[in-house]
């Protein structure tokens, strides 16, 4: 690394200068070299092509001009030694300002403002109440599962009469755009749902009522928001159905508990179906629990997060969403159609997500730096077990191939900031949900004038 001299500022609003100089020794290194370079291009009578040496191209062009050509290939090098001996981790773009240029056997300086991870100042985060709610599983969604089940192993059967709204149909059709055929308006035994307004809302619509072999023909426009280049356009349809068919739902007793999952009693089942959304729902409490203690420590402490970096990650946000719907096929243009929004809009909408963000990162940093979290290579071989057994591997040979991708860091930082988590919710004080909510609506003795409680501090007795 070469040695530039760094200096650490902070300014507000997690911002940080870097005051850096460049010895002269180095600073005449590049210029020699940059010398050098023009040297190989020039051609001077006297000496051969390429092979003018740097005093002489030194006093043709000036020094100023080697030095300007001299920075323009190591200043990207002296930036990233700055930035790493002032031991920040840089977030956004930064503002490099020069100073005046060096005189030959002077020291080159150079500032840089930039944006850091914005730190937290803790105040309470262990012992914080918070609410968390028991597990429940209401007896109305055991049975709305059972009736997905029974609906899951249903049977079609072809009837001999018109169509009711909940039916489906086996169709033929052709489709035209202004007279023309396009891309997917034809089909032949195709089985439509009707009801669930596909292809359009109008088309199933049209089917309510027709018999096996009646012909149907009708316009239907494409909503807006249809994939690709059909929305909002308007088609033809000539229609043929062949068939009809009703679903035939299997009777909910022992029979059927026997046949789709194996059990010799309906009650059975319906317990099975219980045990299962019971542990979905403790799990969703966990994580519920989790992100509220987060909150809470967030909330009691002092972490300013400047608007730069909230827009950054809220474009960063989108990108990423974005980024996933064009994996599936969708793209920007055709996402901005469906939903109103452009990328500006949509990064504007994911602000308080953004910023929220960047205020837990923040304290879960302020934790694991005050509570010295640093997973051992132990944890980090234990948090790839259920990885390295789904890939068929040991762990110690998927942390070799991380260490070879350079993913180690990576993972070392996402196991630190969960140890973090979980010491939070270790020392947590989990309170009942309803006690959590009457808490929230307490004021202080003797404040009533003045308003609320602060948000995040809850007065009780003897406090």
């Amino acid at each position: 690394m070469t040695p530039v001299k760094t200096s650490l500022t902070e300014l507000p609003q997690s911002r940080v200068r870097i005051d850096a100089e460049v010895p002269p020794a180095e600073v005449e290194k590049r210029v020699q070299q940059a010398a050098k370079h023009l040297g190989s291009q020039m051609r001077i009578p006297g000496f051969r092509k390429g092979k003018v040496p740097p005093p002489v191209v030194l006093r043709r062009l000036g020094r100023e001009t080697v030095l300007d050509e001299a920075l323009r290939s190591a200043l990207g090098g002296w930036y990233v030694d700055a930035i790493e001996g002032a031991g920040i981790a840089p977030i956004g773009d930064p503002e490099l300002n020069l100073g005046e240029l060096p005189g030959e056997g002077q020291p080159l300086a150079f500032s840089i403002e930039i944006g850091v991870r914005p730190r937290a100042k803790l105040n309470q985060y262990k012992g914080l109440e918070v609410g968390r709610r028991e597990p429940r599983v209401e007896d109305s969604e055991v049975q709305a599962e059972l009736e997905r089940t029974r609906d899951r192993a249903a049977t079609l059967e072809t009837v001999e009469r018109p169509a009711a709204s909940d039916d489906y149909v086996v169709i033929n059709y052709v489709g035209r755009i202004d007279g023309e055929p396009f891309e997917g308006g034809e089909g032949r035994d195709q089985l439509v749902k009707l009801g669930a307004g596909q292809p359009t809302p109008e088309f199933d619509q049209q089917l309510v009522g027709a018999a096996a072999g009646d012909q149907r023909g009708f316009d239907a426009t494409f909503p807006d928001t249809y994939p690709g280049e059909l929305g909002g356009k308007l088609a033809t349809f000539e229609v043929t159905v062949s068939e009809v068919k009703a679903k035939r739902l299997a009777e909910l007793d022992d029979a059927f508990a026997a046949e789709v999952a194996g059990f010799d009693t309906l009650a059975e089942l319906r317990e099975d179906i219980a045990t299962r959304l019971r542990e979905t729902d403790e799990r969703k409490v966990e994580r519920e629990f989790e992100q509220a203690v987060l909150d809470a420590a967030v909330a009691e402490a002092e972490v300013a997060v400047p608007d730069d970096l909230v827009h950054a990650r809220a474009h960063e946000m989108v990108e990423q969403m974005l980024g996933a719907l064009e994996r599936q096929g969708i793209s920007r243009e055709e996402y901005a159609r469906i939903s109103g929004q452009d990328e500006h809009e949509l990064a504007h909408e994911a602000e308080p997500e953004a910023q929220l963000a960047l205020r837990r990162e923040a304290v879960l940093a302020a934790v694991i730096e005050a509570e010295q979290v640093d997973p051992s290579e132990e944890d980090l071989l234990e948090a790839l077990l259920p990885a390295a057994d789904s890939a068929n591997t040991t762990a110690e040979q998927l942390l070799e191939q991380m260490r070879a991708g350079d993913r180690v860091e990576r993972l070392r930082e996402e196991l630190t900031a969960r140890r973090a988590l979980e010491l939070l919710v270790r020392e947590a004080k989990p309170i009942g949900i309803e006690q959590a909510q009457a808490r929230e609506q307490l004021w202080t003795p003797g404040k009533e004038q003045e308003g609320p409680a602060e948000s995040g501090r809850i007065w009780t007795p003897g406090s």
